[in-house]
């Protein structure tokens, strides 16, 4: 199951981070077609936040064809977005590289930025 983590000074709408950590557990694979999403009230206890904007967060998921809200029953996964297990060389290669870059001194964001223009130069002009 899915934990969210919420960042109150990141900028980001707090409905928002549901939605990119729920897609981002869908990519990894930690989140399957048929898992259950936690209910609105177990996210309010573990994040303090409104309920409602846990339903807006759920609302836009299953606006994108990603989970189905089943009365009674709770919001299921419906479809995945994994192309990388969690598992893969790939992700052991990568947390061999954060381990490194933590060790010589550069802190989460520091790694985030350097990530991120990594990114943004290998998938320029990328429309995905």
């Amino acid at each position: 199951m899915v934990e969210y983590r919420i960042d109150r000074h990141s900028g980001v709408a707090t409905y928002v981070q549901i939605v990119q950590q729920t897609k981002q557990a869908l990519r990894l694979g930690l989140l399957e077609p048929g898992d259950k999403l936690p209910t609105a009230r177990e996210v309010v206890e573990a994040t303090a936040i409104n309920p409602n904007t846990v339903l807006k967060a759920y609302r836009e998921l299953e606006r994108e064809g990603l989970v189905e809200a089943r009365r009674g029953l709770g919001t299921f996964v419906r479809r995945g977005l994994s192309t990388t297990p969690a598992d893969s060389p790939l992700r052991k290669e990568l947390d061999a590289w954060a381990e490194r870059a933590r060790a010589a001194g550069l802190d989460r964001d520091d790694v985030a930025a350097l990530f991120t223009a990594v990114l943004d130069k290998t998938f320029q002009g990328d429309p995905s």
